[in-house]
């Protein structure tokens, strides 16, 4: 029980440090990056970027190791329709894990000079992944709260169209296009959105 509790604190430590970061750099590095002057801009990748990104990827490595001990300590391993809410966020969880080492990071490294690379190309590609990693914040808080909060007798068909649906932005991350993620209000509405769509296939699906 107080190794549990001792996970959980250090989940949700560690995951206000990623997503805290993942948050600054959608709603206020890149916008700012729009508007700074070349030598402010050049000296903010140069110094400030990375020092974000470390804390950016370590925050989310730790909050995914503690993640995965947490549905081992549940069951929820071993029981897939009788935890479906946390499962939701779970699985968002994990792909947003999956987008920062696979995709934002080894994209960033090259918009940053840490490695040769096509820079716009690099730079979109990461943009999308984080964008993703945003709208995935809504859903995955959800199951995070939802497992310990929120009673859903969600049935197995409802289960499988929530975690598809999820599934299936997770693919445009990978191969489509920002869309309305584009802006930061569009972002967060389409994270809104993706949450009470969600909560809706659980209740009446």
């Amino acid at each position: 029980m107080i190794l549990e509790f001792i996970f959980r604190w250090a989940h949700v430590l560690f995951g206000i440090t990623w997503i805290g970061m993942l948050y600054y750099f959608n709603f206020v590095q890149t916008e700012y990056f729009k508007e700074a002057e070349a030598d402010a801009k050049a000296d903010a990748i140069k110094k400030l970027a990375p020092r974000a990104l470390w804390w950016f990827r370590w925050g989310a490595m730790f909050t995914f190791i503690t993640g995965m001990y947490l549905l081992y300590a549940i069951g929820a391993h071993s029981n897939l329709l009788g935890q479906p809410v946390i499962w939701v966020g779970a699985l968002a969880g994990i792909f947003m894990f999956l987008n920062v080492w696979l995709i934002i990071w080894p994209n960033q490294k090259v918009v940053l000079g840490l490695k040769e690379g096509d820079g716009p190309a690099s730079a979109a590609k990461a943009g999308l992944a984080s964008r993703t990693n945003t709208l995935f914040s809504g859903p995955m808080l959800f199951g995070m709260l939802g497992s310990k909060h929120l009673y859903i007798d969600a049935s197995p068909t409802a289960v499988y169209v929530a975690l598809g649906l999820i599934t299936l932005l997770e693919v445009n991350a990978l191969f489509g296009k920002t869309g309305p993620m584009t802006s930061v209000k569009g972002v967060i509405h389409c994270s809104l959105a993706l949450t009470i769509a969600t909560w809706a296939i659980l209740v009446y699906v």
